[in-house]
């Protein structure tokens, strides 16, 4: 999975079940990805764990079918225990470097980061991709603040490895992000509050392409 990290986090979709409207998740995860969501986190901040844990599992089997890489946000454990490609951790979850150590060299570990420091910090302690933002107002994470493009700049051109951008992105401002050094976005209701999942998915692709990676 690492090989092709980078193009697969083109279109990183995380889940949020605020958005199911009476859809499954894992529904609602299959359609996102015959769209063009090219890399999945599963994020449940309000659910036992159990229930994560066979959400997981299913979640899993759908992106393995399509050779889409699946992430577990924060729950290093959970990620060991199912067998998921990695995980993300943010500045207050467990330490890059020790999930590091659970995981093993092969797993996929992404750390969020909003700095120049931070960045290098996590790319120091064995991160494979960074999560930057928030790019723009979110109302997904209320307490997000939102990062100038010049600091994507900045990390992009300090780190060598891949630098996601997340918060308030859509079809409509991706846009505004060229030029930035990142290799994708990383959404939540921009596919997932859409009522059309799959075609949400289909045209955040072909922009995200004609910005990221055409000269």
């Amino acid at each position: 999975m690492k090989n092709n990290l980078r193009k697969n986090l083109l279109v990183y979709g995380v889940t949020d079940r605020h958005w199911l409207n009476g859809r499954s998740l894992a529904g609602c995860v299959e359609e996102s990805i015959k769209g063009g969501v090219s890399f999945i986190q599963l994020r449940e901040k309000n659910l036992d764990r159990e229930a994560v844990r066979k959400e997981a599992f299913e979640i899993k089997e759908i992106c393995s079918s399509f050779n889409v890489p699946f992430v577990i946000d924060d729950d290093v454990v959970l990620a060991k225990e199912v067998g998921a490609d990695g995980v993300h951790v943010g500045q207050k979850d467990m330490e890059c470097i020790e999930a590091r150590k659970i995981l093993g060299n092969d797993k996929i570990i992404g750390v969020t980061a909003a700095s120049v420091e931070k960045a290098l910090a996590a790319e120091r302690n064995g991160a494979d991709y960074i999560g930057c933002g928030a790019a723009f107002p979110t109302g997904s994470k209320s307490d997000a603040v939102v990062i100038s493009h010049d600091v994507y700049r900045s990390i992009c051109s300090t780190v060598k490895i891949p630098v996601v951008a997340i918060g308030g992105i859509t079809a409509s401002n991706v846009e505004q992000l060229k030029g930035s050094g990142i290799c994708g976005v990383a959404v939540i209701s921009a596919v997932y509050g859409a009522p059309d999942i799959m075609a949400a998915a289909v045209e955040l692709k072909e922009k995200c392409i004609r910005v990221f990676c055409k000269p």
